[in-house]
Formats: C-alpha cells, structure tokens, sequence
C-alpha cells in the first residue's frame, strides 16, 4: 500500500510531482522514488510514496520501469500469484517477487484487457514510453482512492486530495453541491469531490491522456451489471457456497511478506474473519476497543470486549485491548485534515487510534470486516425498510397516534440515553414514505425540507440535484427484489463514498494498510446471487452470511445483537465539545458566510440539549464540515472557497 501521485503535461511538473508526494509521505514511509520522461510537446512525471508489503527488496521500489513502461501503483493483487505463473508460461522474466512488476507485465501483454483480470484493491498511473500515453486506473469497487484535476492538456493525479490542493496555489474553489451532499449523507459521494475542478476516477474505469491532447475513457467493471448477472443465476436455481467464497477470500488477504493483524469488534463479520484467518495464521494479532465506562454506559453501548475476548480465547488469537478515551478537541482537526473531504463519521477516529496501535507494535497490515453490512443486508435500516412496508397496512388513524405519542417521549436525560427511543424516532421518519425515499431517509440526515431550512436559501436548486442524484442512482437497477436493490444501492453510494474512503484515509495517516476481504469481486459475485429473503429472514439481517459463520463460530457470536462501529458521540457532545458546538453555532465560519443558518442550527443544539430529539450526530458533522471549511477558506495554499 503506498501514495502515488504524478503530472502529465503540466507546467513544472517536476516540482509539483516532488511536493505532491512530499504530501503523502504518511502514506509510503518505507521509500520513495521519482520518475520523468518526455511526453509529446511536455513531460510526465511520476511519484511514489512507499509502504513495502510485499517484495521487500528494491526489486519492489516504484515508480517501477521496465521495457519501456513506467508503472506507480499503490494497492495489492490477490491473484498475483496465478497471473505471475500464466505470464511466466508465456515467457515473461521477473527481475523480483513484487505484485507490482506483475501488474506492469500484465498491462503489457493485455493493455487495458488486464483490468477486469486483477483481483484486489488497486489505484495506479502508468506510462508508455513507445507511445507517450499515460494511463490511470481504480479498482472495480472503489476501495483504493485516485483523485485527477485536468487543466487544458495538463492533468495531475493523486492518492489524496490534499496533494492536489496544495500543489494549486490555493486556486480550488470549494463545490458548494458537494457540501450539501456531505450534509445529507454526512460524507460526499464517490461521484462527487470538494472541490470543483477536481474529480474521483470512477471504480472499475480508466482514463488514456494521449500526447495530442485527447483524453479517453472507459469502464471495466459495473456494479448494476455484476447484480444483474446474480439476479440471473439466483434464478436459474445457482446458490453460491458462500463459506467456501469467504473462506477463499480471506486466505488470499492474507498474502504478505510482514505480519497482519485484524480488527475484531466481537461482531460477527470482524469475529467471522478473524476465526477464518486464524486457520490460516495460527496466532494472529487482534485489536479491539474500549470507551470510557461513562461514556459507555451514557451511550448505552453494548460490551463488545467480552465477545471479542471469547473469540480470541477460542481461535488462539493474541487480542490487543485499547480503551479509547481521545482528546476529541485535538483528535477533530486532526482527522478532518486526514480525511480529505468532510467526512462526519466518528468511527474514522477508532480506526485511525487501532492502527495506530498496531502500527507501534510493528504491524502494517490489518484486516477488517467492512463491507459485509452492505452487501447482505445487516444493517438496522434494510430491516426497518421492510418493516416499513408492513406499517403502511396499518389503518393510518393508528398511524398517527403512535406518531405522536413516540414524537412526545425523550431520547436522553442528564444522565444516560435512550436508544430504543431514538431507533423508534428515526423509524417514524420515513416508514410512510415512498420505496426510495425512505431508504434515503433511513440513512441520511435530513428530510428535503430539514436540509432547505439548513442552507443558504440560494442552494435550494442545489438540494435539488442532490436529491435527485441519489433516486437516479438507487434507481438505476434490473433488480426486482427489494432488499437487492438496498444492497446494489448501498454498495455503489455507501461503501465508497463513506466506509472505504474513511477506512483508506484514516489507516493511511497511520501508515498502515487495512484489505477487506468482504469487498472483493468474487464475494460480491456471490452476495448478489443471494436472493433477498435469504439475507434477511424474520428479523435477522445477515442471515446467510450467518449461516455460513456458524459451521466456525459460536451461536452466541453469530446471533448476538448486532453492534456499532462508532463512538459515543452523546456522551462527548454533551460534554467534551459542548462549547466548541456554541462556538460554531453562534460564530462560526459556515455561519458567517451565509452557508448554514444560524437559527437552524441553533434549534438542533436546544432540541438535542432538552432530549427532545437526538441530533449529536449532525452536530458532530457540522463541527467536522466547519473544520474543514476553514481549511479550504485559509488561504493557506489548501484551497479556497468560490
């Protein structure tokens, strides 16, 4: 895993490419190497930042060039291994063990043919002496990050957006419909970016810039296809072995040269992959976390130490505790720094402090659970989704009095909060409305007139758009299974734009690499091959993925309550940032600017602090989108606002 970075084109390339990969220097400690070649009437230049994983030796330095081609590449091949022996039968030598040097031959013998053959998480640049063209290319889900900006025939590139802004002359405007967006979601969607001129390589796409000035596209991969194709074999009565797919995935993840490490929560997917690696790992290291017994008991959070210590007692994993009770006013800027983009998911400080933790102890690589939510239907909101349909054949007189009677309860007093009210409270929300706007409201922040009394009043055509974007996108599907076109939506929008992005960002910073072995193309080949009522059954979401577990796990791990991968942020608004939320509420600077309305926000902090209604969530958005729009507005040389 490293950070790559380069110019094509672009005036004092060199220097720029230089200060690009100074900027991710986090994310690549272990080297770093420069590269520079004539390009038509200009140059290319290419940067690496590097964390060694694999290859250890030099033989692994990038940027790497070999007969002609210049690849940086950051990210790791699962089936190197098979391609390495295919393309070594076909007569190609290897000067290393790397899955770089693969990746590069594998684009020489097939071009872009290669792409859909790569199995693993991957953003990389590569160039072609011969022909002057350099390529860009994301992986088919989205889970390594590669941001462009193309100026005329010139283009940068980058791992992070923060390179960009800084090599720019604090020139980038901020992109006001992405901050709405951000305030919707509580993170800007994949096909979306802070800035105006900058932009995200799509998943599963490329982009040719050849020497004459011409800029090609393509796709390799679509998420709406691959569901399409499960829909099918579903019907045709296929039934993946999904075990047998996990199991699978999980070993390939484990392909390192220096020691990996997993999160594990004592949820189900982290115990699931953890039990998994273990078979093939004898020993592996586990980290887990801990709250504040205050803060833990004001949240009402469930103990998940005592799961995650069976787990590790059972499979003979040495499990590392670490309770965090973070300095949230020094951690805030920190990691709105870290996350590029306005990020409001506080669980992107528990995965920056893990690894952290596992980076002290010697660890660079550690696997995580994430994704399995999305793609077979676990989290809370697709099970209240349907639900939802059963409540609408509820006579709607009893509807409302239940509405009201729910609306008149608290969800916290001074002294603890009240989950199973806030649940109910969200629930009501959205369980008469329409298909797709209810699986918005289900995850969302806002309802549309929420979010117009929000912002600017001349952003209205901008909520709009967002609004819209959001129905076109969970829309455009072949699928006729409800809990299907939750996950297909789920996986497009939120796993990239919010659980990968924070995930990437935040273990980056730390220097370290987290492979997500849920988020692989054969495992979501076989999720949605699974038809709906298989995922959720009852009221168990998961249930197939569950049933795959139990052959390795304890019921008790497997059917537990299902847990949050968060933080108690109640408890620390109340407390520990109680005045920073006044500050910014009454004085700050998307206040002044006219971008938030101060009344609104002002209502949210009463009715949160009379525990009328549980905003502690957008209120730790609006803190984080505050912090980063100061960076963006300094004039610092990051960027600035339009």
């Amino acid at each position: 895993m490293c950070g790559i970075a380069g110019t094509y084109r672009w005036p004092d390339g060199k220097a720029v490419t230089d200060r690009l990969t100074d900027v991710l220097a986090h994310r690549g400690p272990d080297g770093a190497g420069r590269y520079s070649h004539p390009a038509g009437d200009g140059e290319v230049h290419l940067g690496h930042r590097r964390l060694a994983i694999i290859d250890l030796s030099e033989a692994g330095a990038q940027p790497m060039v070999k007969g002609g081609l210049a690849l940086t590449y950051n990210g790791e091949l699962y089936n190197a291994p098979e391609l390495r022996a295919e393309l070594a039968a076909a007569g190609v030598r290897f000067r290393g063990t790397s899955d770089t040097e693969v990746l590069l031959e594998a684009w020489r013998r097939w071009g872009t043919g290669c792409l859909p053959r790569l199995r693993g998480m991957f953003a990389f640049g590569i160039f072609d002496e011969r022909t002057g063209d350099l390529v860009l290319a994301r992986d088919q889900l989205g889970v390594k990050p590669l941001f462009l900006l193309r100026r005329g025939e010139g283009l940068v590139f980058a791992s992070e957006l923060k390179a960009l802004a800084a090599v720019t002359g604090g020139t980038l405007q901020v992109d006001h419909a992405a901050l709405v967006a951000s305030l919707l979601y509580y993170w800007v969607p994949d096909s979306r970016c802070a800035f105006r001129e900058a932009e995200k390589l799509p998943p599963g796409s490329w982009l040719r810039c050849r020497p004459d000035g011409r800029v090609e596209r393509g796709r390799f991969w679509n998420l709406k296809d691959v569901a399409a194709e499960g829909r099918e074999r579903a019907r045709g009565g296929e039934q993946p072995d999904l075990a047998a797919v996990v199991e699978e995935s999980t070993r390939r993840h484990l392909l390192s040269d220096v020691p990996v490490a997993a999160f594990l929560s004592g949820g189900l997917d982290s115990s699931y992959l953890t039990a998994l690696a273990a078979r093939h790992r004898p020993g592996i290291s586990a980290y887990t976390i801990g709250f504040r017994a205050e803060d833990a008991r004001f949240e009402a959070m469930p103990d998940d130490l005592r799961y995650a210590r069976r787990v590790a007692g059972r499979f003979g994993v040495d499990l590392h505790e670490i309770e965090i009770a973070p300095n949230v006013l020094d951690l805030l800027p920190q990691m709105t720094y870290h996350l590029d983009e306005p990020i409001g998911d506080p669980a992107a400080i528990n995965t920056f402090l893990i690894c952290s933790a596992a980076r002290e102890a010697g660890v660079k690589v550690m696997l995580s659970g994430m994704g399995a939510d999305e793609l077979f239907a676990g989290y809370r909101k697709h099970l209240a989704n349907l639900i939802a349909l059963r409540y609408q054949r509820v006579p709607r007189p009893l509807r409302r009095g239940l509405s009201a009677a729910v609306d008149r309860l608290p969800v916290a007093t001074a002294r603890r909060g009240y989950r199973s009210v806030r649940f109910a409270k969200r629930f009501l929300s959205f369980a008469d409305l329409p298909e797709e706007t209810a699986f918005r409201r289900s995850y969302t922040m806002y309802d549309q007139d929420e979010l117009l009394a929000l912002v600017d009043p001349d952003l209205a055509g901008t909520v709009e758009d967002v609004l819209t974007e959001h129905a076109d996108v969970y829309r455009d599907n072949d699928l006729d299974d409800f809990v299907n076109r939750m996950c297909l939506g789920d996986a497009r929008m939120f796993l990239p734009g919010l659980n990968l992005a924070y995930t990437d960002r935040s273990s980056m910073a730390a220097s370290t690499e987290v492979r997500v072995p849920y988020v692989d193309v054969e495992v979501v080949k076989a999720a949605f091959a699974v038809p709906g009522d298989r995922k959720i059954v009852g009221r168990q979401g998961k249930a197939v993925l569950k049933e795959a577990a139990v052959s390795v796990l304890p019921r008790e791990i497997v059917y537990r309550p299902k847990g949050l991968f968060s933080a108690p942020l109640r408890a620390w608004m109340s407390r520990d940032l109680a005045p920073l939320v006044r500050e910014v509420v009454h004085d700050g600077v998307l206040v002044r600017s006219g971008l938030l309305r101060r009344d609104a926000l002002a209502r949210m902090v009463a009715e949160d602090a009379a525990g009328q209604r549980d905003f502690s969530k957008h209120l730790w958005h609006v803190l984080t989108l505050e912090y980063w729009y100061r960076g963006a507005t300094s004039g610092s040389g990051r960027s600035r606002a339009a």
